[in-house]
């Protein structure tokens, strides 16, 4: 059929834009990479309404991964130690992703292991809420490590 019409003087493009005109709404052209393209008769403004929706509807849909950061010291102490994990079990629980990390003020520096030591035991002690995303890496004073929740059954 198409070739009748372009043996007859006529393409198909303007075949469509003549039947949208006399419709009195928009050839819109929905997939271009297609062979051949198509194309609707539709009105262009309801059109770019409904994208909008769709995308919209997608968007909420996309889950949005929260971040939450807990700071040490390389000399935390034992009841601090405890209080922040008892804060990291509740954000893991939550589904919550956890970037511990180990502040090193000024000469503290020297104490690397202390803090990696420090985040290690954190990992151990926050196997049944998460698993360990990125082991502990130091990042100019910082050292720091990531945890993702574990899925629930």
């Amino acid at each position: 059929m198409v070739g009748d019409n372009v043996e007859m003087g006529v393409y198909p493009t303007q075949k469509a834009m003549e039947m949208a005109e006399e419709q009195g709404l928009d050839l819109v052209e929905i997939s271009p990479k297609a062979d051949p393209p198509v194309c609707k008769v539709i009105d262009y403004k309801k059109f770019l309404y409904e994208q909008k929706k769709r995308d919209k509807a997608m968007k909420a849909k996309a889950t949005k991964v929260i971040v939450k950061e807990i700071r040490f010291g390389p000399n935390t102490d034992d009841h601090d130690y405890d209080f922040k994990k008892k804060h990291a079990e509740k954000f893991l629980s939550e589904g919550a992703k956890l970037k511990a990390y180990v502040f090193f003020k000024g000469r503290s520096i020297v104490y690397k292991d202390k803090g990696e030591i420090l985040l290690l035991r954190l990992a151990t002690d926050l196997e049944d809420f998460g698993k360990v995303e990125q082991m502990p890496r130091l990042e100019g004073k910082r050292m720091t490590m990531f945890l993702a929740p574990k899925a629930k059954k």
